[in-house]
């Protein structure tokens, strides 16, 4: 599957693209996921499986502290720690995951984000710590 482009930005995750979990506006201290809920996201009692709910929110979490101009040098971080809140139920529709900045050091920082139903009801929300890292692709 091919990178997907936004706001002048490739987003290069082959986790999220499968999942079909696509970047939608990302800037300095900010970002935002979308994905369009279909069958293979659902569990048991057909609602948003909360595997997928933890993605979105990690995914906007860690791309929320990682902002770099089309022409800078691409970042990278491992998660720390997420702590997750599930508040609420989707079972189809599309959500977003935003994702915010919320303090950053030299290789330590911290974000917060929501996942949202198409109606802005707060689904779930996630706070964590992550570590900036350096990264080398296989050749």
């Amino acid at each position: 599957m091919s990178a997907t482009e936004n706001d002048g930005h490739m987003m290069d995750n082959p986790l999220l693209q499968e999942l079909g979990i696509r970047l939608a506006h990302w800037k300095e201290k900010e970002c935002r996921f979308i994905l369009d809920i279909d069958a293979r996201h659902l569990n048991r009692q057909r609602n948003l499986q909360g595997g997928v709910v933890a993605t979105l929110l990690d995914a906007a979490c860690g791309y929320a502290g990682l902002y770099a101009a089309p022409s800078e040098t691409e970042q990278h971080a491992a998660t720390i720690t997420l702590t997750i809140n599930y508040i609420g139920k989707v079972r189809e529709g599309r959500v977003q995951a935003i994702g915010k900045l919320i303090g950053a050091g030299r290789k330590i920082y911290f974000s917060s984000a929501e996942l949202q139903n198409e109606d802005g009801k707060v689904i779930a929300t996630a706070q964590g710590s992550f570590k900036r890292a350096t990264f080398a692709a296989e050749a």
